[in-house]
């Protein structure tokens, strides 16, 4: 049962849509409202990288402030956006290049396929399905309300969590909330849980004494990947560039890796989004970075959420049910592992 409160989408794009999502309308309006520019494939320097409040996305200002792509002889220029801003830009020809989820990079596909060639992150708890005091597990929300805004990465994840407690999708009632609005809706008493992403979800907690995370990306890692998606184009014409921003991602990931660099890690990426090291220290710590051999391990074929490629194909199913896009796509042309390999056995050869 579905319960929606929100007005309809208008072109070109709602305002109000947040980070992190899968944008199940949004792009369907950019691929109906937007003009594509022509492609930056032949582009002159540097490369134009979308960029947004994530961890796994913010901590590419540890390279961009040590000056590590000039080391590395890359001419990069990152633009700073809101989430949805930053797909709807690349959706227009407007960069090379955007951080996205991989459920994301299927729906702006819709506008302009991508290519993923690194993998950042997963989720690790950023990502709250938030209860009431009265629900003690997702099982105990049968026949209750959950607000999440529908289609959305949010959604998924509170399936995916009813779904594992042996519930249905039509066990619960769905209550269509914007997810900055998630807060406020859990504390009006409206409905059971609300499934939202840091810091809407910290929000809610405080919001409601007594409410706790019943279920969270951690329990289920991999269900959100957090990748940089290049243009075909782009990474066509441009490859041995694309080559070097994947090994300062990997010198960035290293210096992450040390403790003995967390304290400026974090200055560095709280003084992105304007807030104290303190503050943002538990944004970054429900964000598992991936190692390299970790990512080598997640850019294998699998029949679990551990492989990208099953991850990528779980959401396909995910998108066209709640009709993102009409018909399934291809969902392992959408990933890319070799510079992330061609990286690796520069490395091995070195030792």
């Amino acid at each position: 049962m579905i319960s929606d409160p929100t007005p309809a989408m208008s072109c070109p794009r709602t305002p109000g849509l947040l980070r992190r999502g899968l944008l199940a309308a949004t792009l369907m309006l950019v691929a109906a409202c937007l003009t594509l520019a022509p492609n930056r494939a032949g582009a002159a320097e540097p490369l134009q990288i979308g960029y947004s409040d994530w961890p796994g996305w913010v901590a590419w200002e540890i390279g961009i402030q040590k000056g590590w792509f000039k080391e590395a002889g890359v001419e990069v220029e990152f633009k700073w956006f809101d989430y949805v801003a930053s797909m709807d830009a690349y959706a227009a020809g407007q960069l090379d290049a955007v951080t996205m989820t991989n459920g994301d990079a299927l729906v702006t596909g819709t506008a302009r396929p991508s290519v993923a060639i690194i993998i950042n992150d997963f989720s690790n708890g950023n990502d709250m399905l938030v209860a009431t005091p009265d629900i003690k597990t997702p099982a105990d929300l049968k026949g209750k309300a959950i607000g999440v805004e529908l289609g959305f990465v949010g959604h998924l994840l509170a399936l995916t969590a009813i779904q594992e407690a042996g519930l249905t999708e039509d066990d619960v009632q769905w209550v269509n909330t914007p997810t900055d609005k998630t807060a406020a809706m859990l504390s009006s008493g409206n409905v059971s849980a609300i499934a939202a992403w840091q810091p809407n979800s910290g929000e809610a907690l405080k919001a409601v004494p007594g409410s706790t995370p019943v279920f969270t990306s951690a329990d289920k890692p991999g269900i959100i990947y957090d990748v940089l998606a290049v243009s075909p184009e782009s990474l066509e014409a441009r490859r041995a560039e694309w080559q070097k921003v994947v090994g300062v991602w990997y010198r960035i990931v290293d210096y992450l890796k040390d403790e003995d660099n967390l304290d400026d890690a974090l200055e560095i990426l709280a003084a992105r989004v304007n807030i104290s090291a303190a503050e943002y220290e538990p944004f970054f710590q429900g964000t598992y970075i991936l190692s390299l051999d970790e990512a080598l391990a997640a850019w294998e074929q699998g029949d679990d959420l551990s492989s990208i490629y099953f991850s990528n194909a779980f959401v396909n199913k995910f998108n066209v049910k709640y009709e993102a896009y009409a018909e399934p796509l291809q969902s392992e042309t959408y990933l890319d592992p070799s510079l992330t390999k061609a990286y690796a056995g520069s490395v091995k050869a070195k030792h």
